[in-house]
């Protein structure tokens, strides 16, 4: 198994950072919390135009056909800046979700429009409860047993629930299934349904690494600039140990996430197996450079003008989406307990 990202996949990753990061400034998302939506149509069309609405869309529709592999590493950006719009989840699991039905009907009348940022998707499924951005979404589609329904959002009513980080705007999603709006059913839609879950999962774990990396470099940060008995905190070795014991599992994860992406986009049976330990390797870094971080700031940590506890919420959120711990653990713990499991250094990759 071999997933070395090229040349341009890193280039391109270097790019889309450096558009985020003087973008989605931490001003800029306390600015978009007091907003009707907690969304930016201005930041929506930048990314439309950059192409990445589009970028697992096929070629014939309008976008760059490019695979989880090819997004993996900007999903991780988007990490990075604690970006509120839903990209991940449209890039990785609406758009997938769409171009895999058998349905033609759907993919010509949405697949354009979504690459064009004409369309908005949000995806809701039996696992998660609740449905993020499906205020925004002019389509949604929605689990119902062994069928996935296409609606819109004239055929829904939503109540919005209060999520622990403001970024995230989650909804409990009322309507009424038919025969019209049914767009799977059966094997099929047991398929789809399975393979958007473990795509929702990588889009989560590779957040989990972004979110981690800028948790570290804030504290980082933090600890330079704040003294104490004359001397930079971040001297301290008690203080050096917390930030590295988040920088060893962090890299230790990434290679976990990067071959679930490459599972993914290479449909490996054991693809369900490779995402929950990703997630769960990502969010475990994730939650601990939160702590520590915590840790290192003091009470200011806390604060509303720190900038900390924006991505400390995010971790937090993440970890219990797309699959809880225990859903995750059991997955992996089936595996390598079952006879004859295939374990060890020899068969990791």
């Amino acid at each position: 198994m071999d997933f070395t990202f090229t040349e341009d996949q890193l280039l391109f990753q270097d790019e889309v950072k450096k558009f985020l990061v003087n973008e989605v400034t931490p001003e800029n998302i306390r600015a978009s919390w007091e907003t009707d939506t907690g969304r930016s149509d201005a930041l929506w069309a930048q990314l439309v135009e950059m192409g990445l609405t589009g970028f697992t869309i096929p070629e014939e529709f309008g976008g760059l056909g490019m695979n989880a592999v090819d997004f993996v590493l900007l999903a991780q950006e988007c990490g990075f800046v604690a970006l509120p719009e839903p990209l991940v989840d449209t890039v990785l699991v609406a758009v997938p979700l769409i171009n895999a039905l058998s349905d033609d009907a759907v993919k010509f009348a949405w697949l354009p429009r979504i690459a064009s940022g004409e369309a908005k998707v949000a995806v809701g499924l039996s696992e998660n409860l609740l449905v993020a951005d499906a205020h925004i979404a002019d389509l949604l589609l929605l689990q119902n047993g062994d069928e996935i329904h296409a609606v819109t959002k004239s055929q829904v009513q939503l109540t919005h629930n209060e999520s622990i980080d403001p970024s995230r705007k989650l909804f409990s999603v009322q309507w009424t299934p038919s025969t019209a709006t049914c767009v799977a059913k059966g094997d099929e839609a047991k398929k789809l349904i399975a393979d958007a879950f473990n795509a929702g999962v990588l889009g989560a774990a590779a957040q989990a690494l972004g979110l981690t990396q800028r948790m570290i470099e804030i504290s980082v940060k933090y600890t330079t600039d704040r003294t104490q008995f004359g001397k930079a905190i971040g001297s301290f070795q008690a203080v050096k140990h917390r930030l590295a014991n988040v920088a060893v599992p962090l890299e230790y994860a990434k290679a976990v996430v990067h071959r679930a992406a490459y599972s993914i986009a290479h449909n490996h049976p054991d693809a369900a197996l490779h995402v929950s330990h990703a997630k769960l390797v990502a969010t475990e870094a994730s939650l601990l450079g939160a702590k520590n971080g915590i840790q290192v700031h003091g009470a200011m940590g806390y604060t509303w003008e720190v900038d900390m506890h924006i991505f400390m919420k995010k971790s937090w959120a993440l970890n219990n989406t797309w699959g809880d711990v225990a859903f995750h653990k059991n997955r992996v713990a089936d595996f390598v307990l079952a006879d004859g499991a295939k374990i060890g250094s020899g068969q990791t990759f």
